[in-house]
C-alpha cells in the first residue's frame, strides 16, 4: 500500500522536516523519534493524484486552505492589531494566495519530494500548480499532526512578516487593477478600459496575451501575460509605476 513508506522515503521526509527549522519541541520530537504515523501524514501531503487516486494530497489540500487562512488571520491579529477589517482581508488575500504558496513551495524545495504519476511528470504547465497544491496540503498535514495552528504560525510568521511589509510598502504591485481604478475615480475619469489580444496559442507562454489600457480614450499602457488576468495586471502595474515616476500618482 502507498501509505506504508520505506526507509529511504522516511529519511527524505525527515531531512525535509529538519530543513524547515520549526522551533517547536513537539515538532522536533517527531523528527527525533521518526514517528511513523505522523510521517505518513506528511507523506500523503506529497502524493499527487496522478500517482494514486485514493491516497493523495487532495483532502489535505482542501483542509490546508482553511488552516492557512486561520493562521494568517492569527498572524495579522498579532502583528497589526489596529489594522481595519478591510485592510486585514486585503493583506490576508496576498499572503495566502496561490502565487504566494508557489513561491513558498519553491523556497522550501517541496517539488523534489512530490510523488507524481507519468502524466503529471511530463506536464510542465502543471508544475507550479502542483507545487502550490502540495505546499497547501503540507500545511494541512502540519495542523493535523497537533490539531493546532501553533506550529504553522511558528513556521510561517517570520515569512509573513517580511512578505506583509513588502505588500504594505507597495500595494499597487499586488493589486494594481484595483489601485488604478481607484486613481481614475479620484480624478473623475471613466474606469480604465482593458483590451486583450491573444498572440499565442501556447499554454504557459508568458507573452500569450497582450493587454492595452485606455484611459479617457487614450492608450496609456501595454504589457504581456500568460493569461488575461496576468496581462491586465501587468499593464496596470506598468502604468502606475509610470505615473509614480512622473509625479501623476
Amino acid at each position: 500500500m502507498k501509505n506504508i513508506i520505506n526507509e529511504k522515503r522516511t529519511k527524505q521526509i525527515i531531512a525535509f522536516l529538519k530543513s524547515l527549522n520549526i522551533r517547536s519541541e513537539r515538532f522536533s520530537e517527531i523528527i527525533r523519534t521518526q514517528n511513523i504515523s505522523k510521517i505518513q501524514d506528511f507523506n500523503q501531503a506529497l502524493i499527487h493524484s496522478s500517482d494514486d487516486k485514493i491516497i493523495n494530497y487532495e483532502k489535505l489540500e482542501f483542509f490546508g486552505d482553511a488552516v492557512l487562512r486561520l493562521a494568517a488571520s492569527n498572524f495579522i491579529e498579532k502583528k497589526y492589531p489596529k489594522m481595519s477589517v478591510g485592510d486585514r482581508s486585503e493583506l490576508r488575500a496576498q499572503i495566502v494566495s496561490d502565487e504566494w504558496l508557489i513561491k513558498l513551495g519553491e523556497k522550501i524545495g517541496i517539488e523534489k519530494l512530490i510523488i507524481k504519476g507519468p502524466k503529471a511528470l511530463n506536464d510542465e504547465n502543471a508544475k507550479k500548480t502542483i507545487i502550490g497544491e502540495a505546499t497547501e496540503a503540507f500545511i494541512g498535514s502540519l495542523y493535523k499532526c497537533f490539531n493546532s495552528i501553533q506550529e504553522v504560525n511558528l513556521w510561517l510568521d517570520d515569512i509573513w512578516k517580511e512578505d506583509a511589509e513588502i505588500f504594505l510598502k507597495a500595494p499597487y504591485k499586488f493589486k494594481s487593477k484595483t489601485v488604478l481604478q481607484e486613481w481614475c475615480q479620484g480624478k473623475g475619469y471613466d474606469l480604465p478600459v482593458y483590451k486583450i489580444i491573444e498572440i499565442s496559442k501556447i499554454n504557459g507562454d508568458p507573452e500569450r496575451f497582450s493587454c492595452d489600457i485606455f484611459i479617457e480614450g487614450l492608450k496609456e499602457s501595454s504589457a504581456f501575460g500568460k493569461s488575461h488576468k496576468q496581462a491586465e495586471t501587468n499593464a496596470a502595474r506598468v502604468l502606475i509605476e509610470r505615473f509614480i515616476n512622473s509625479g501623476k500618482f
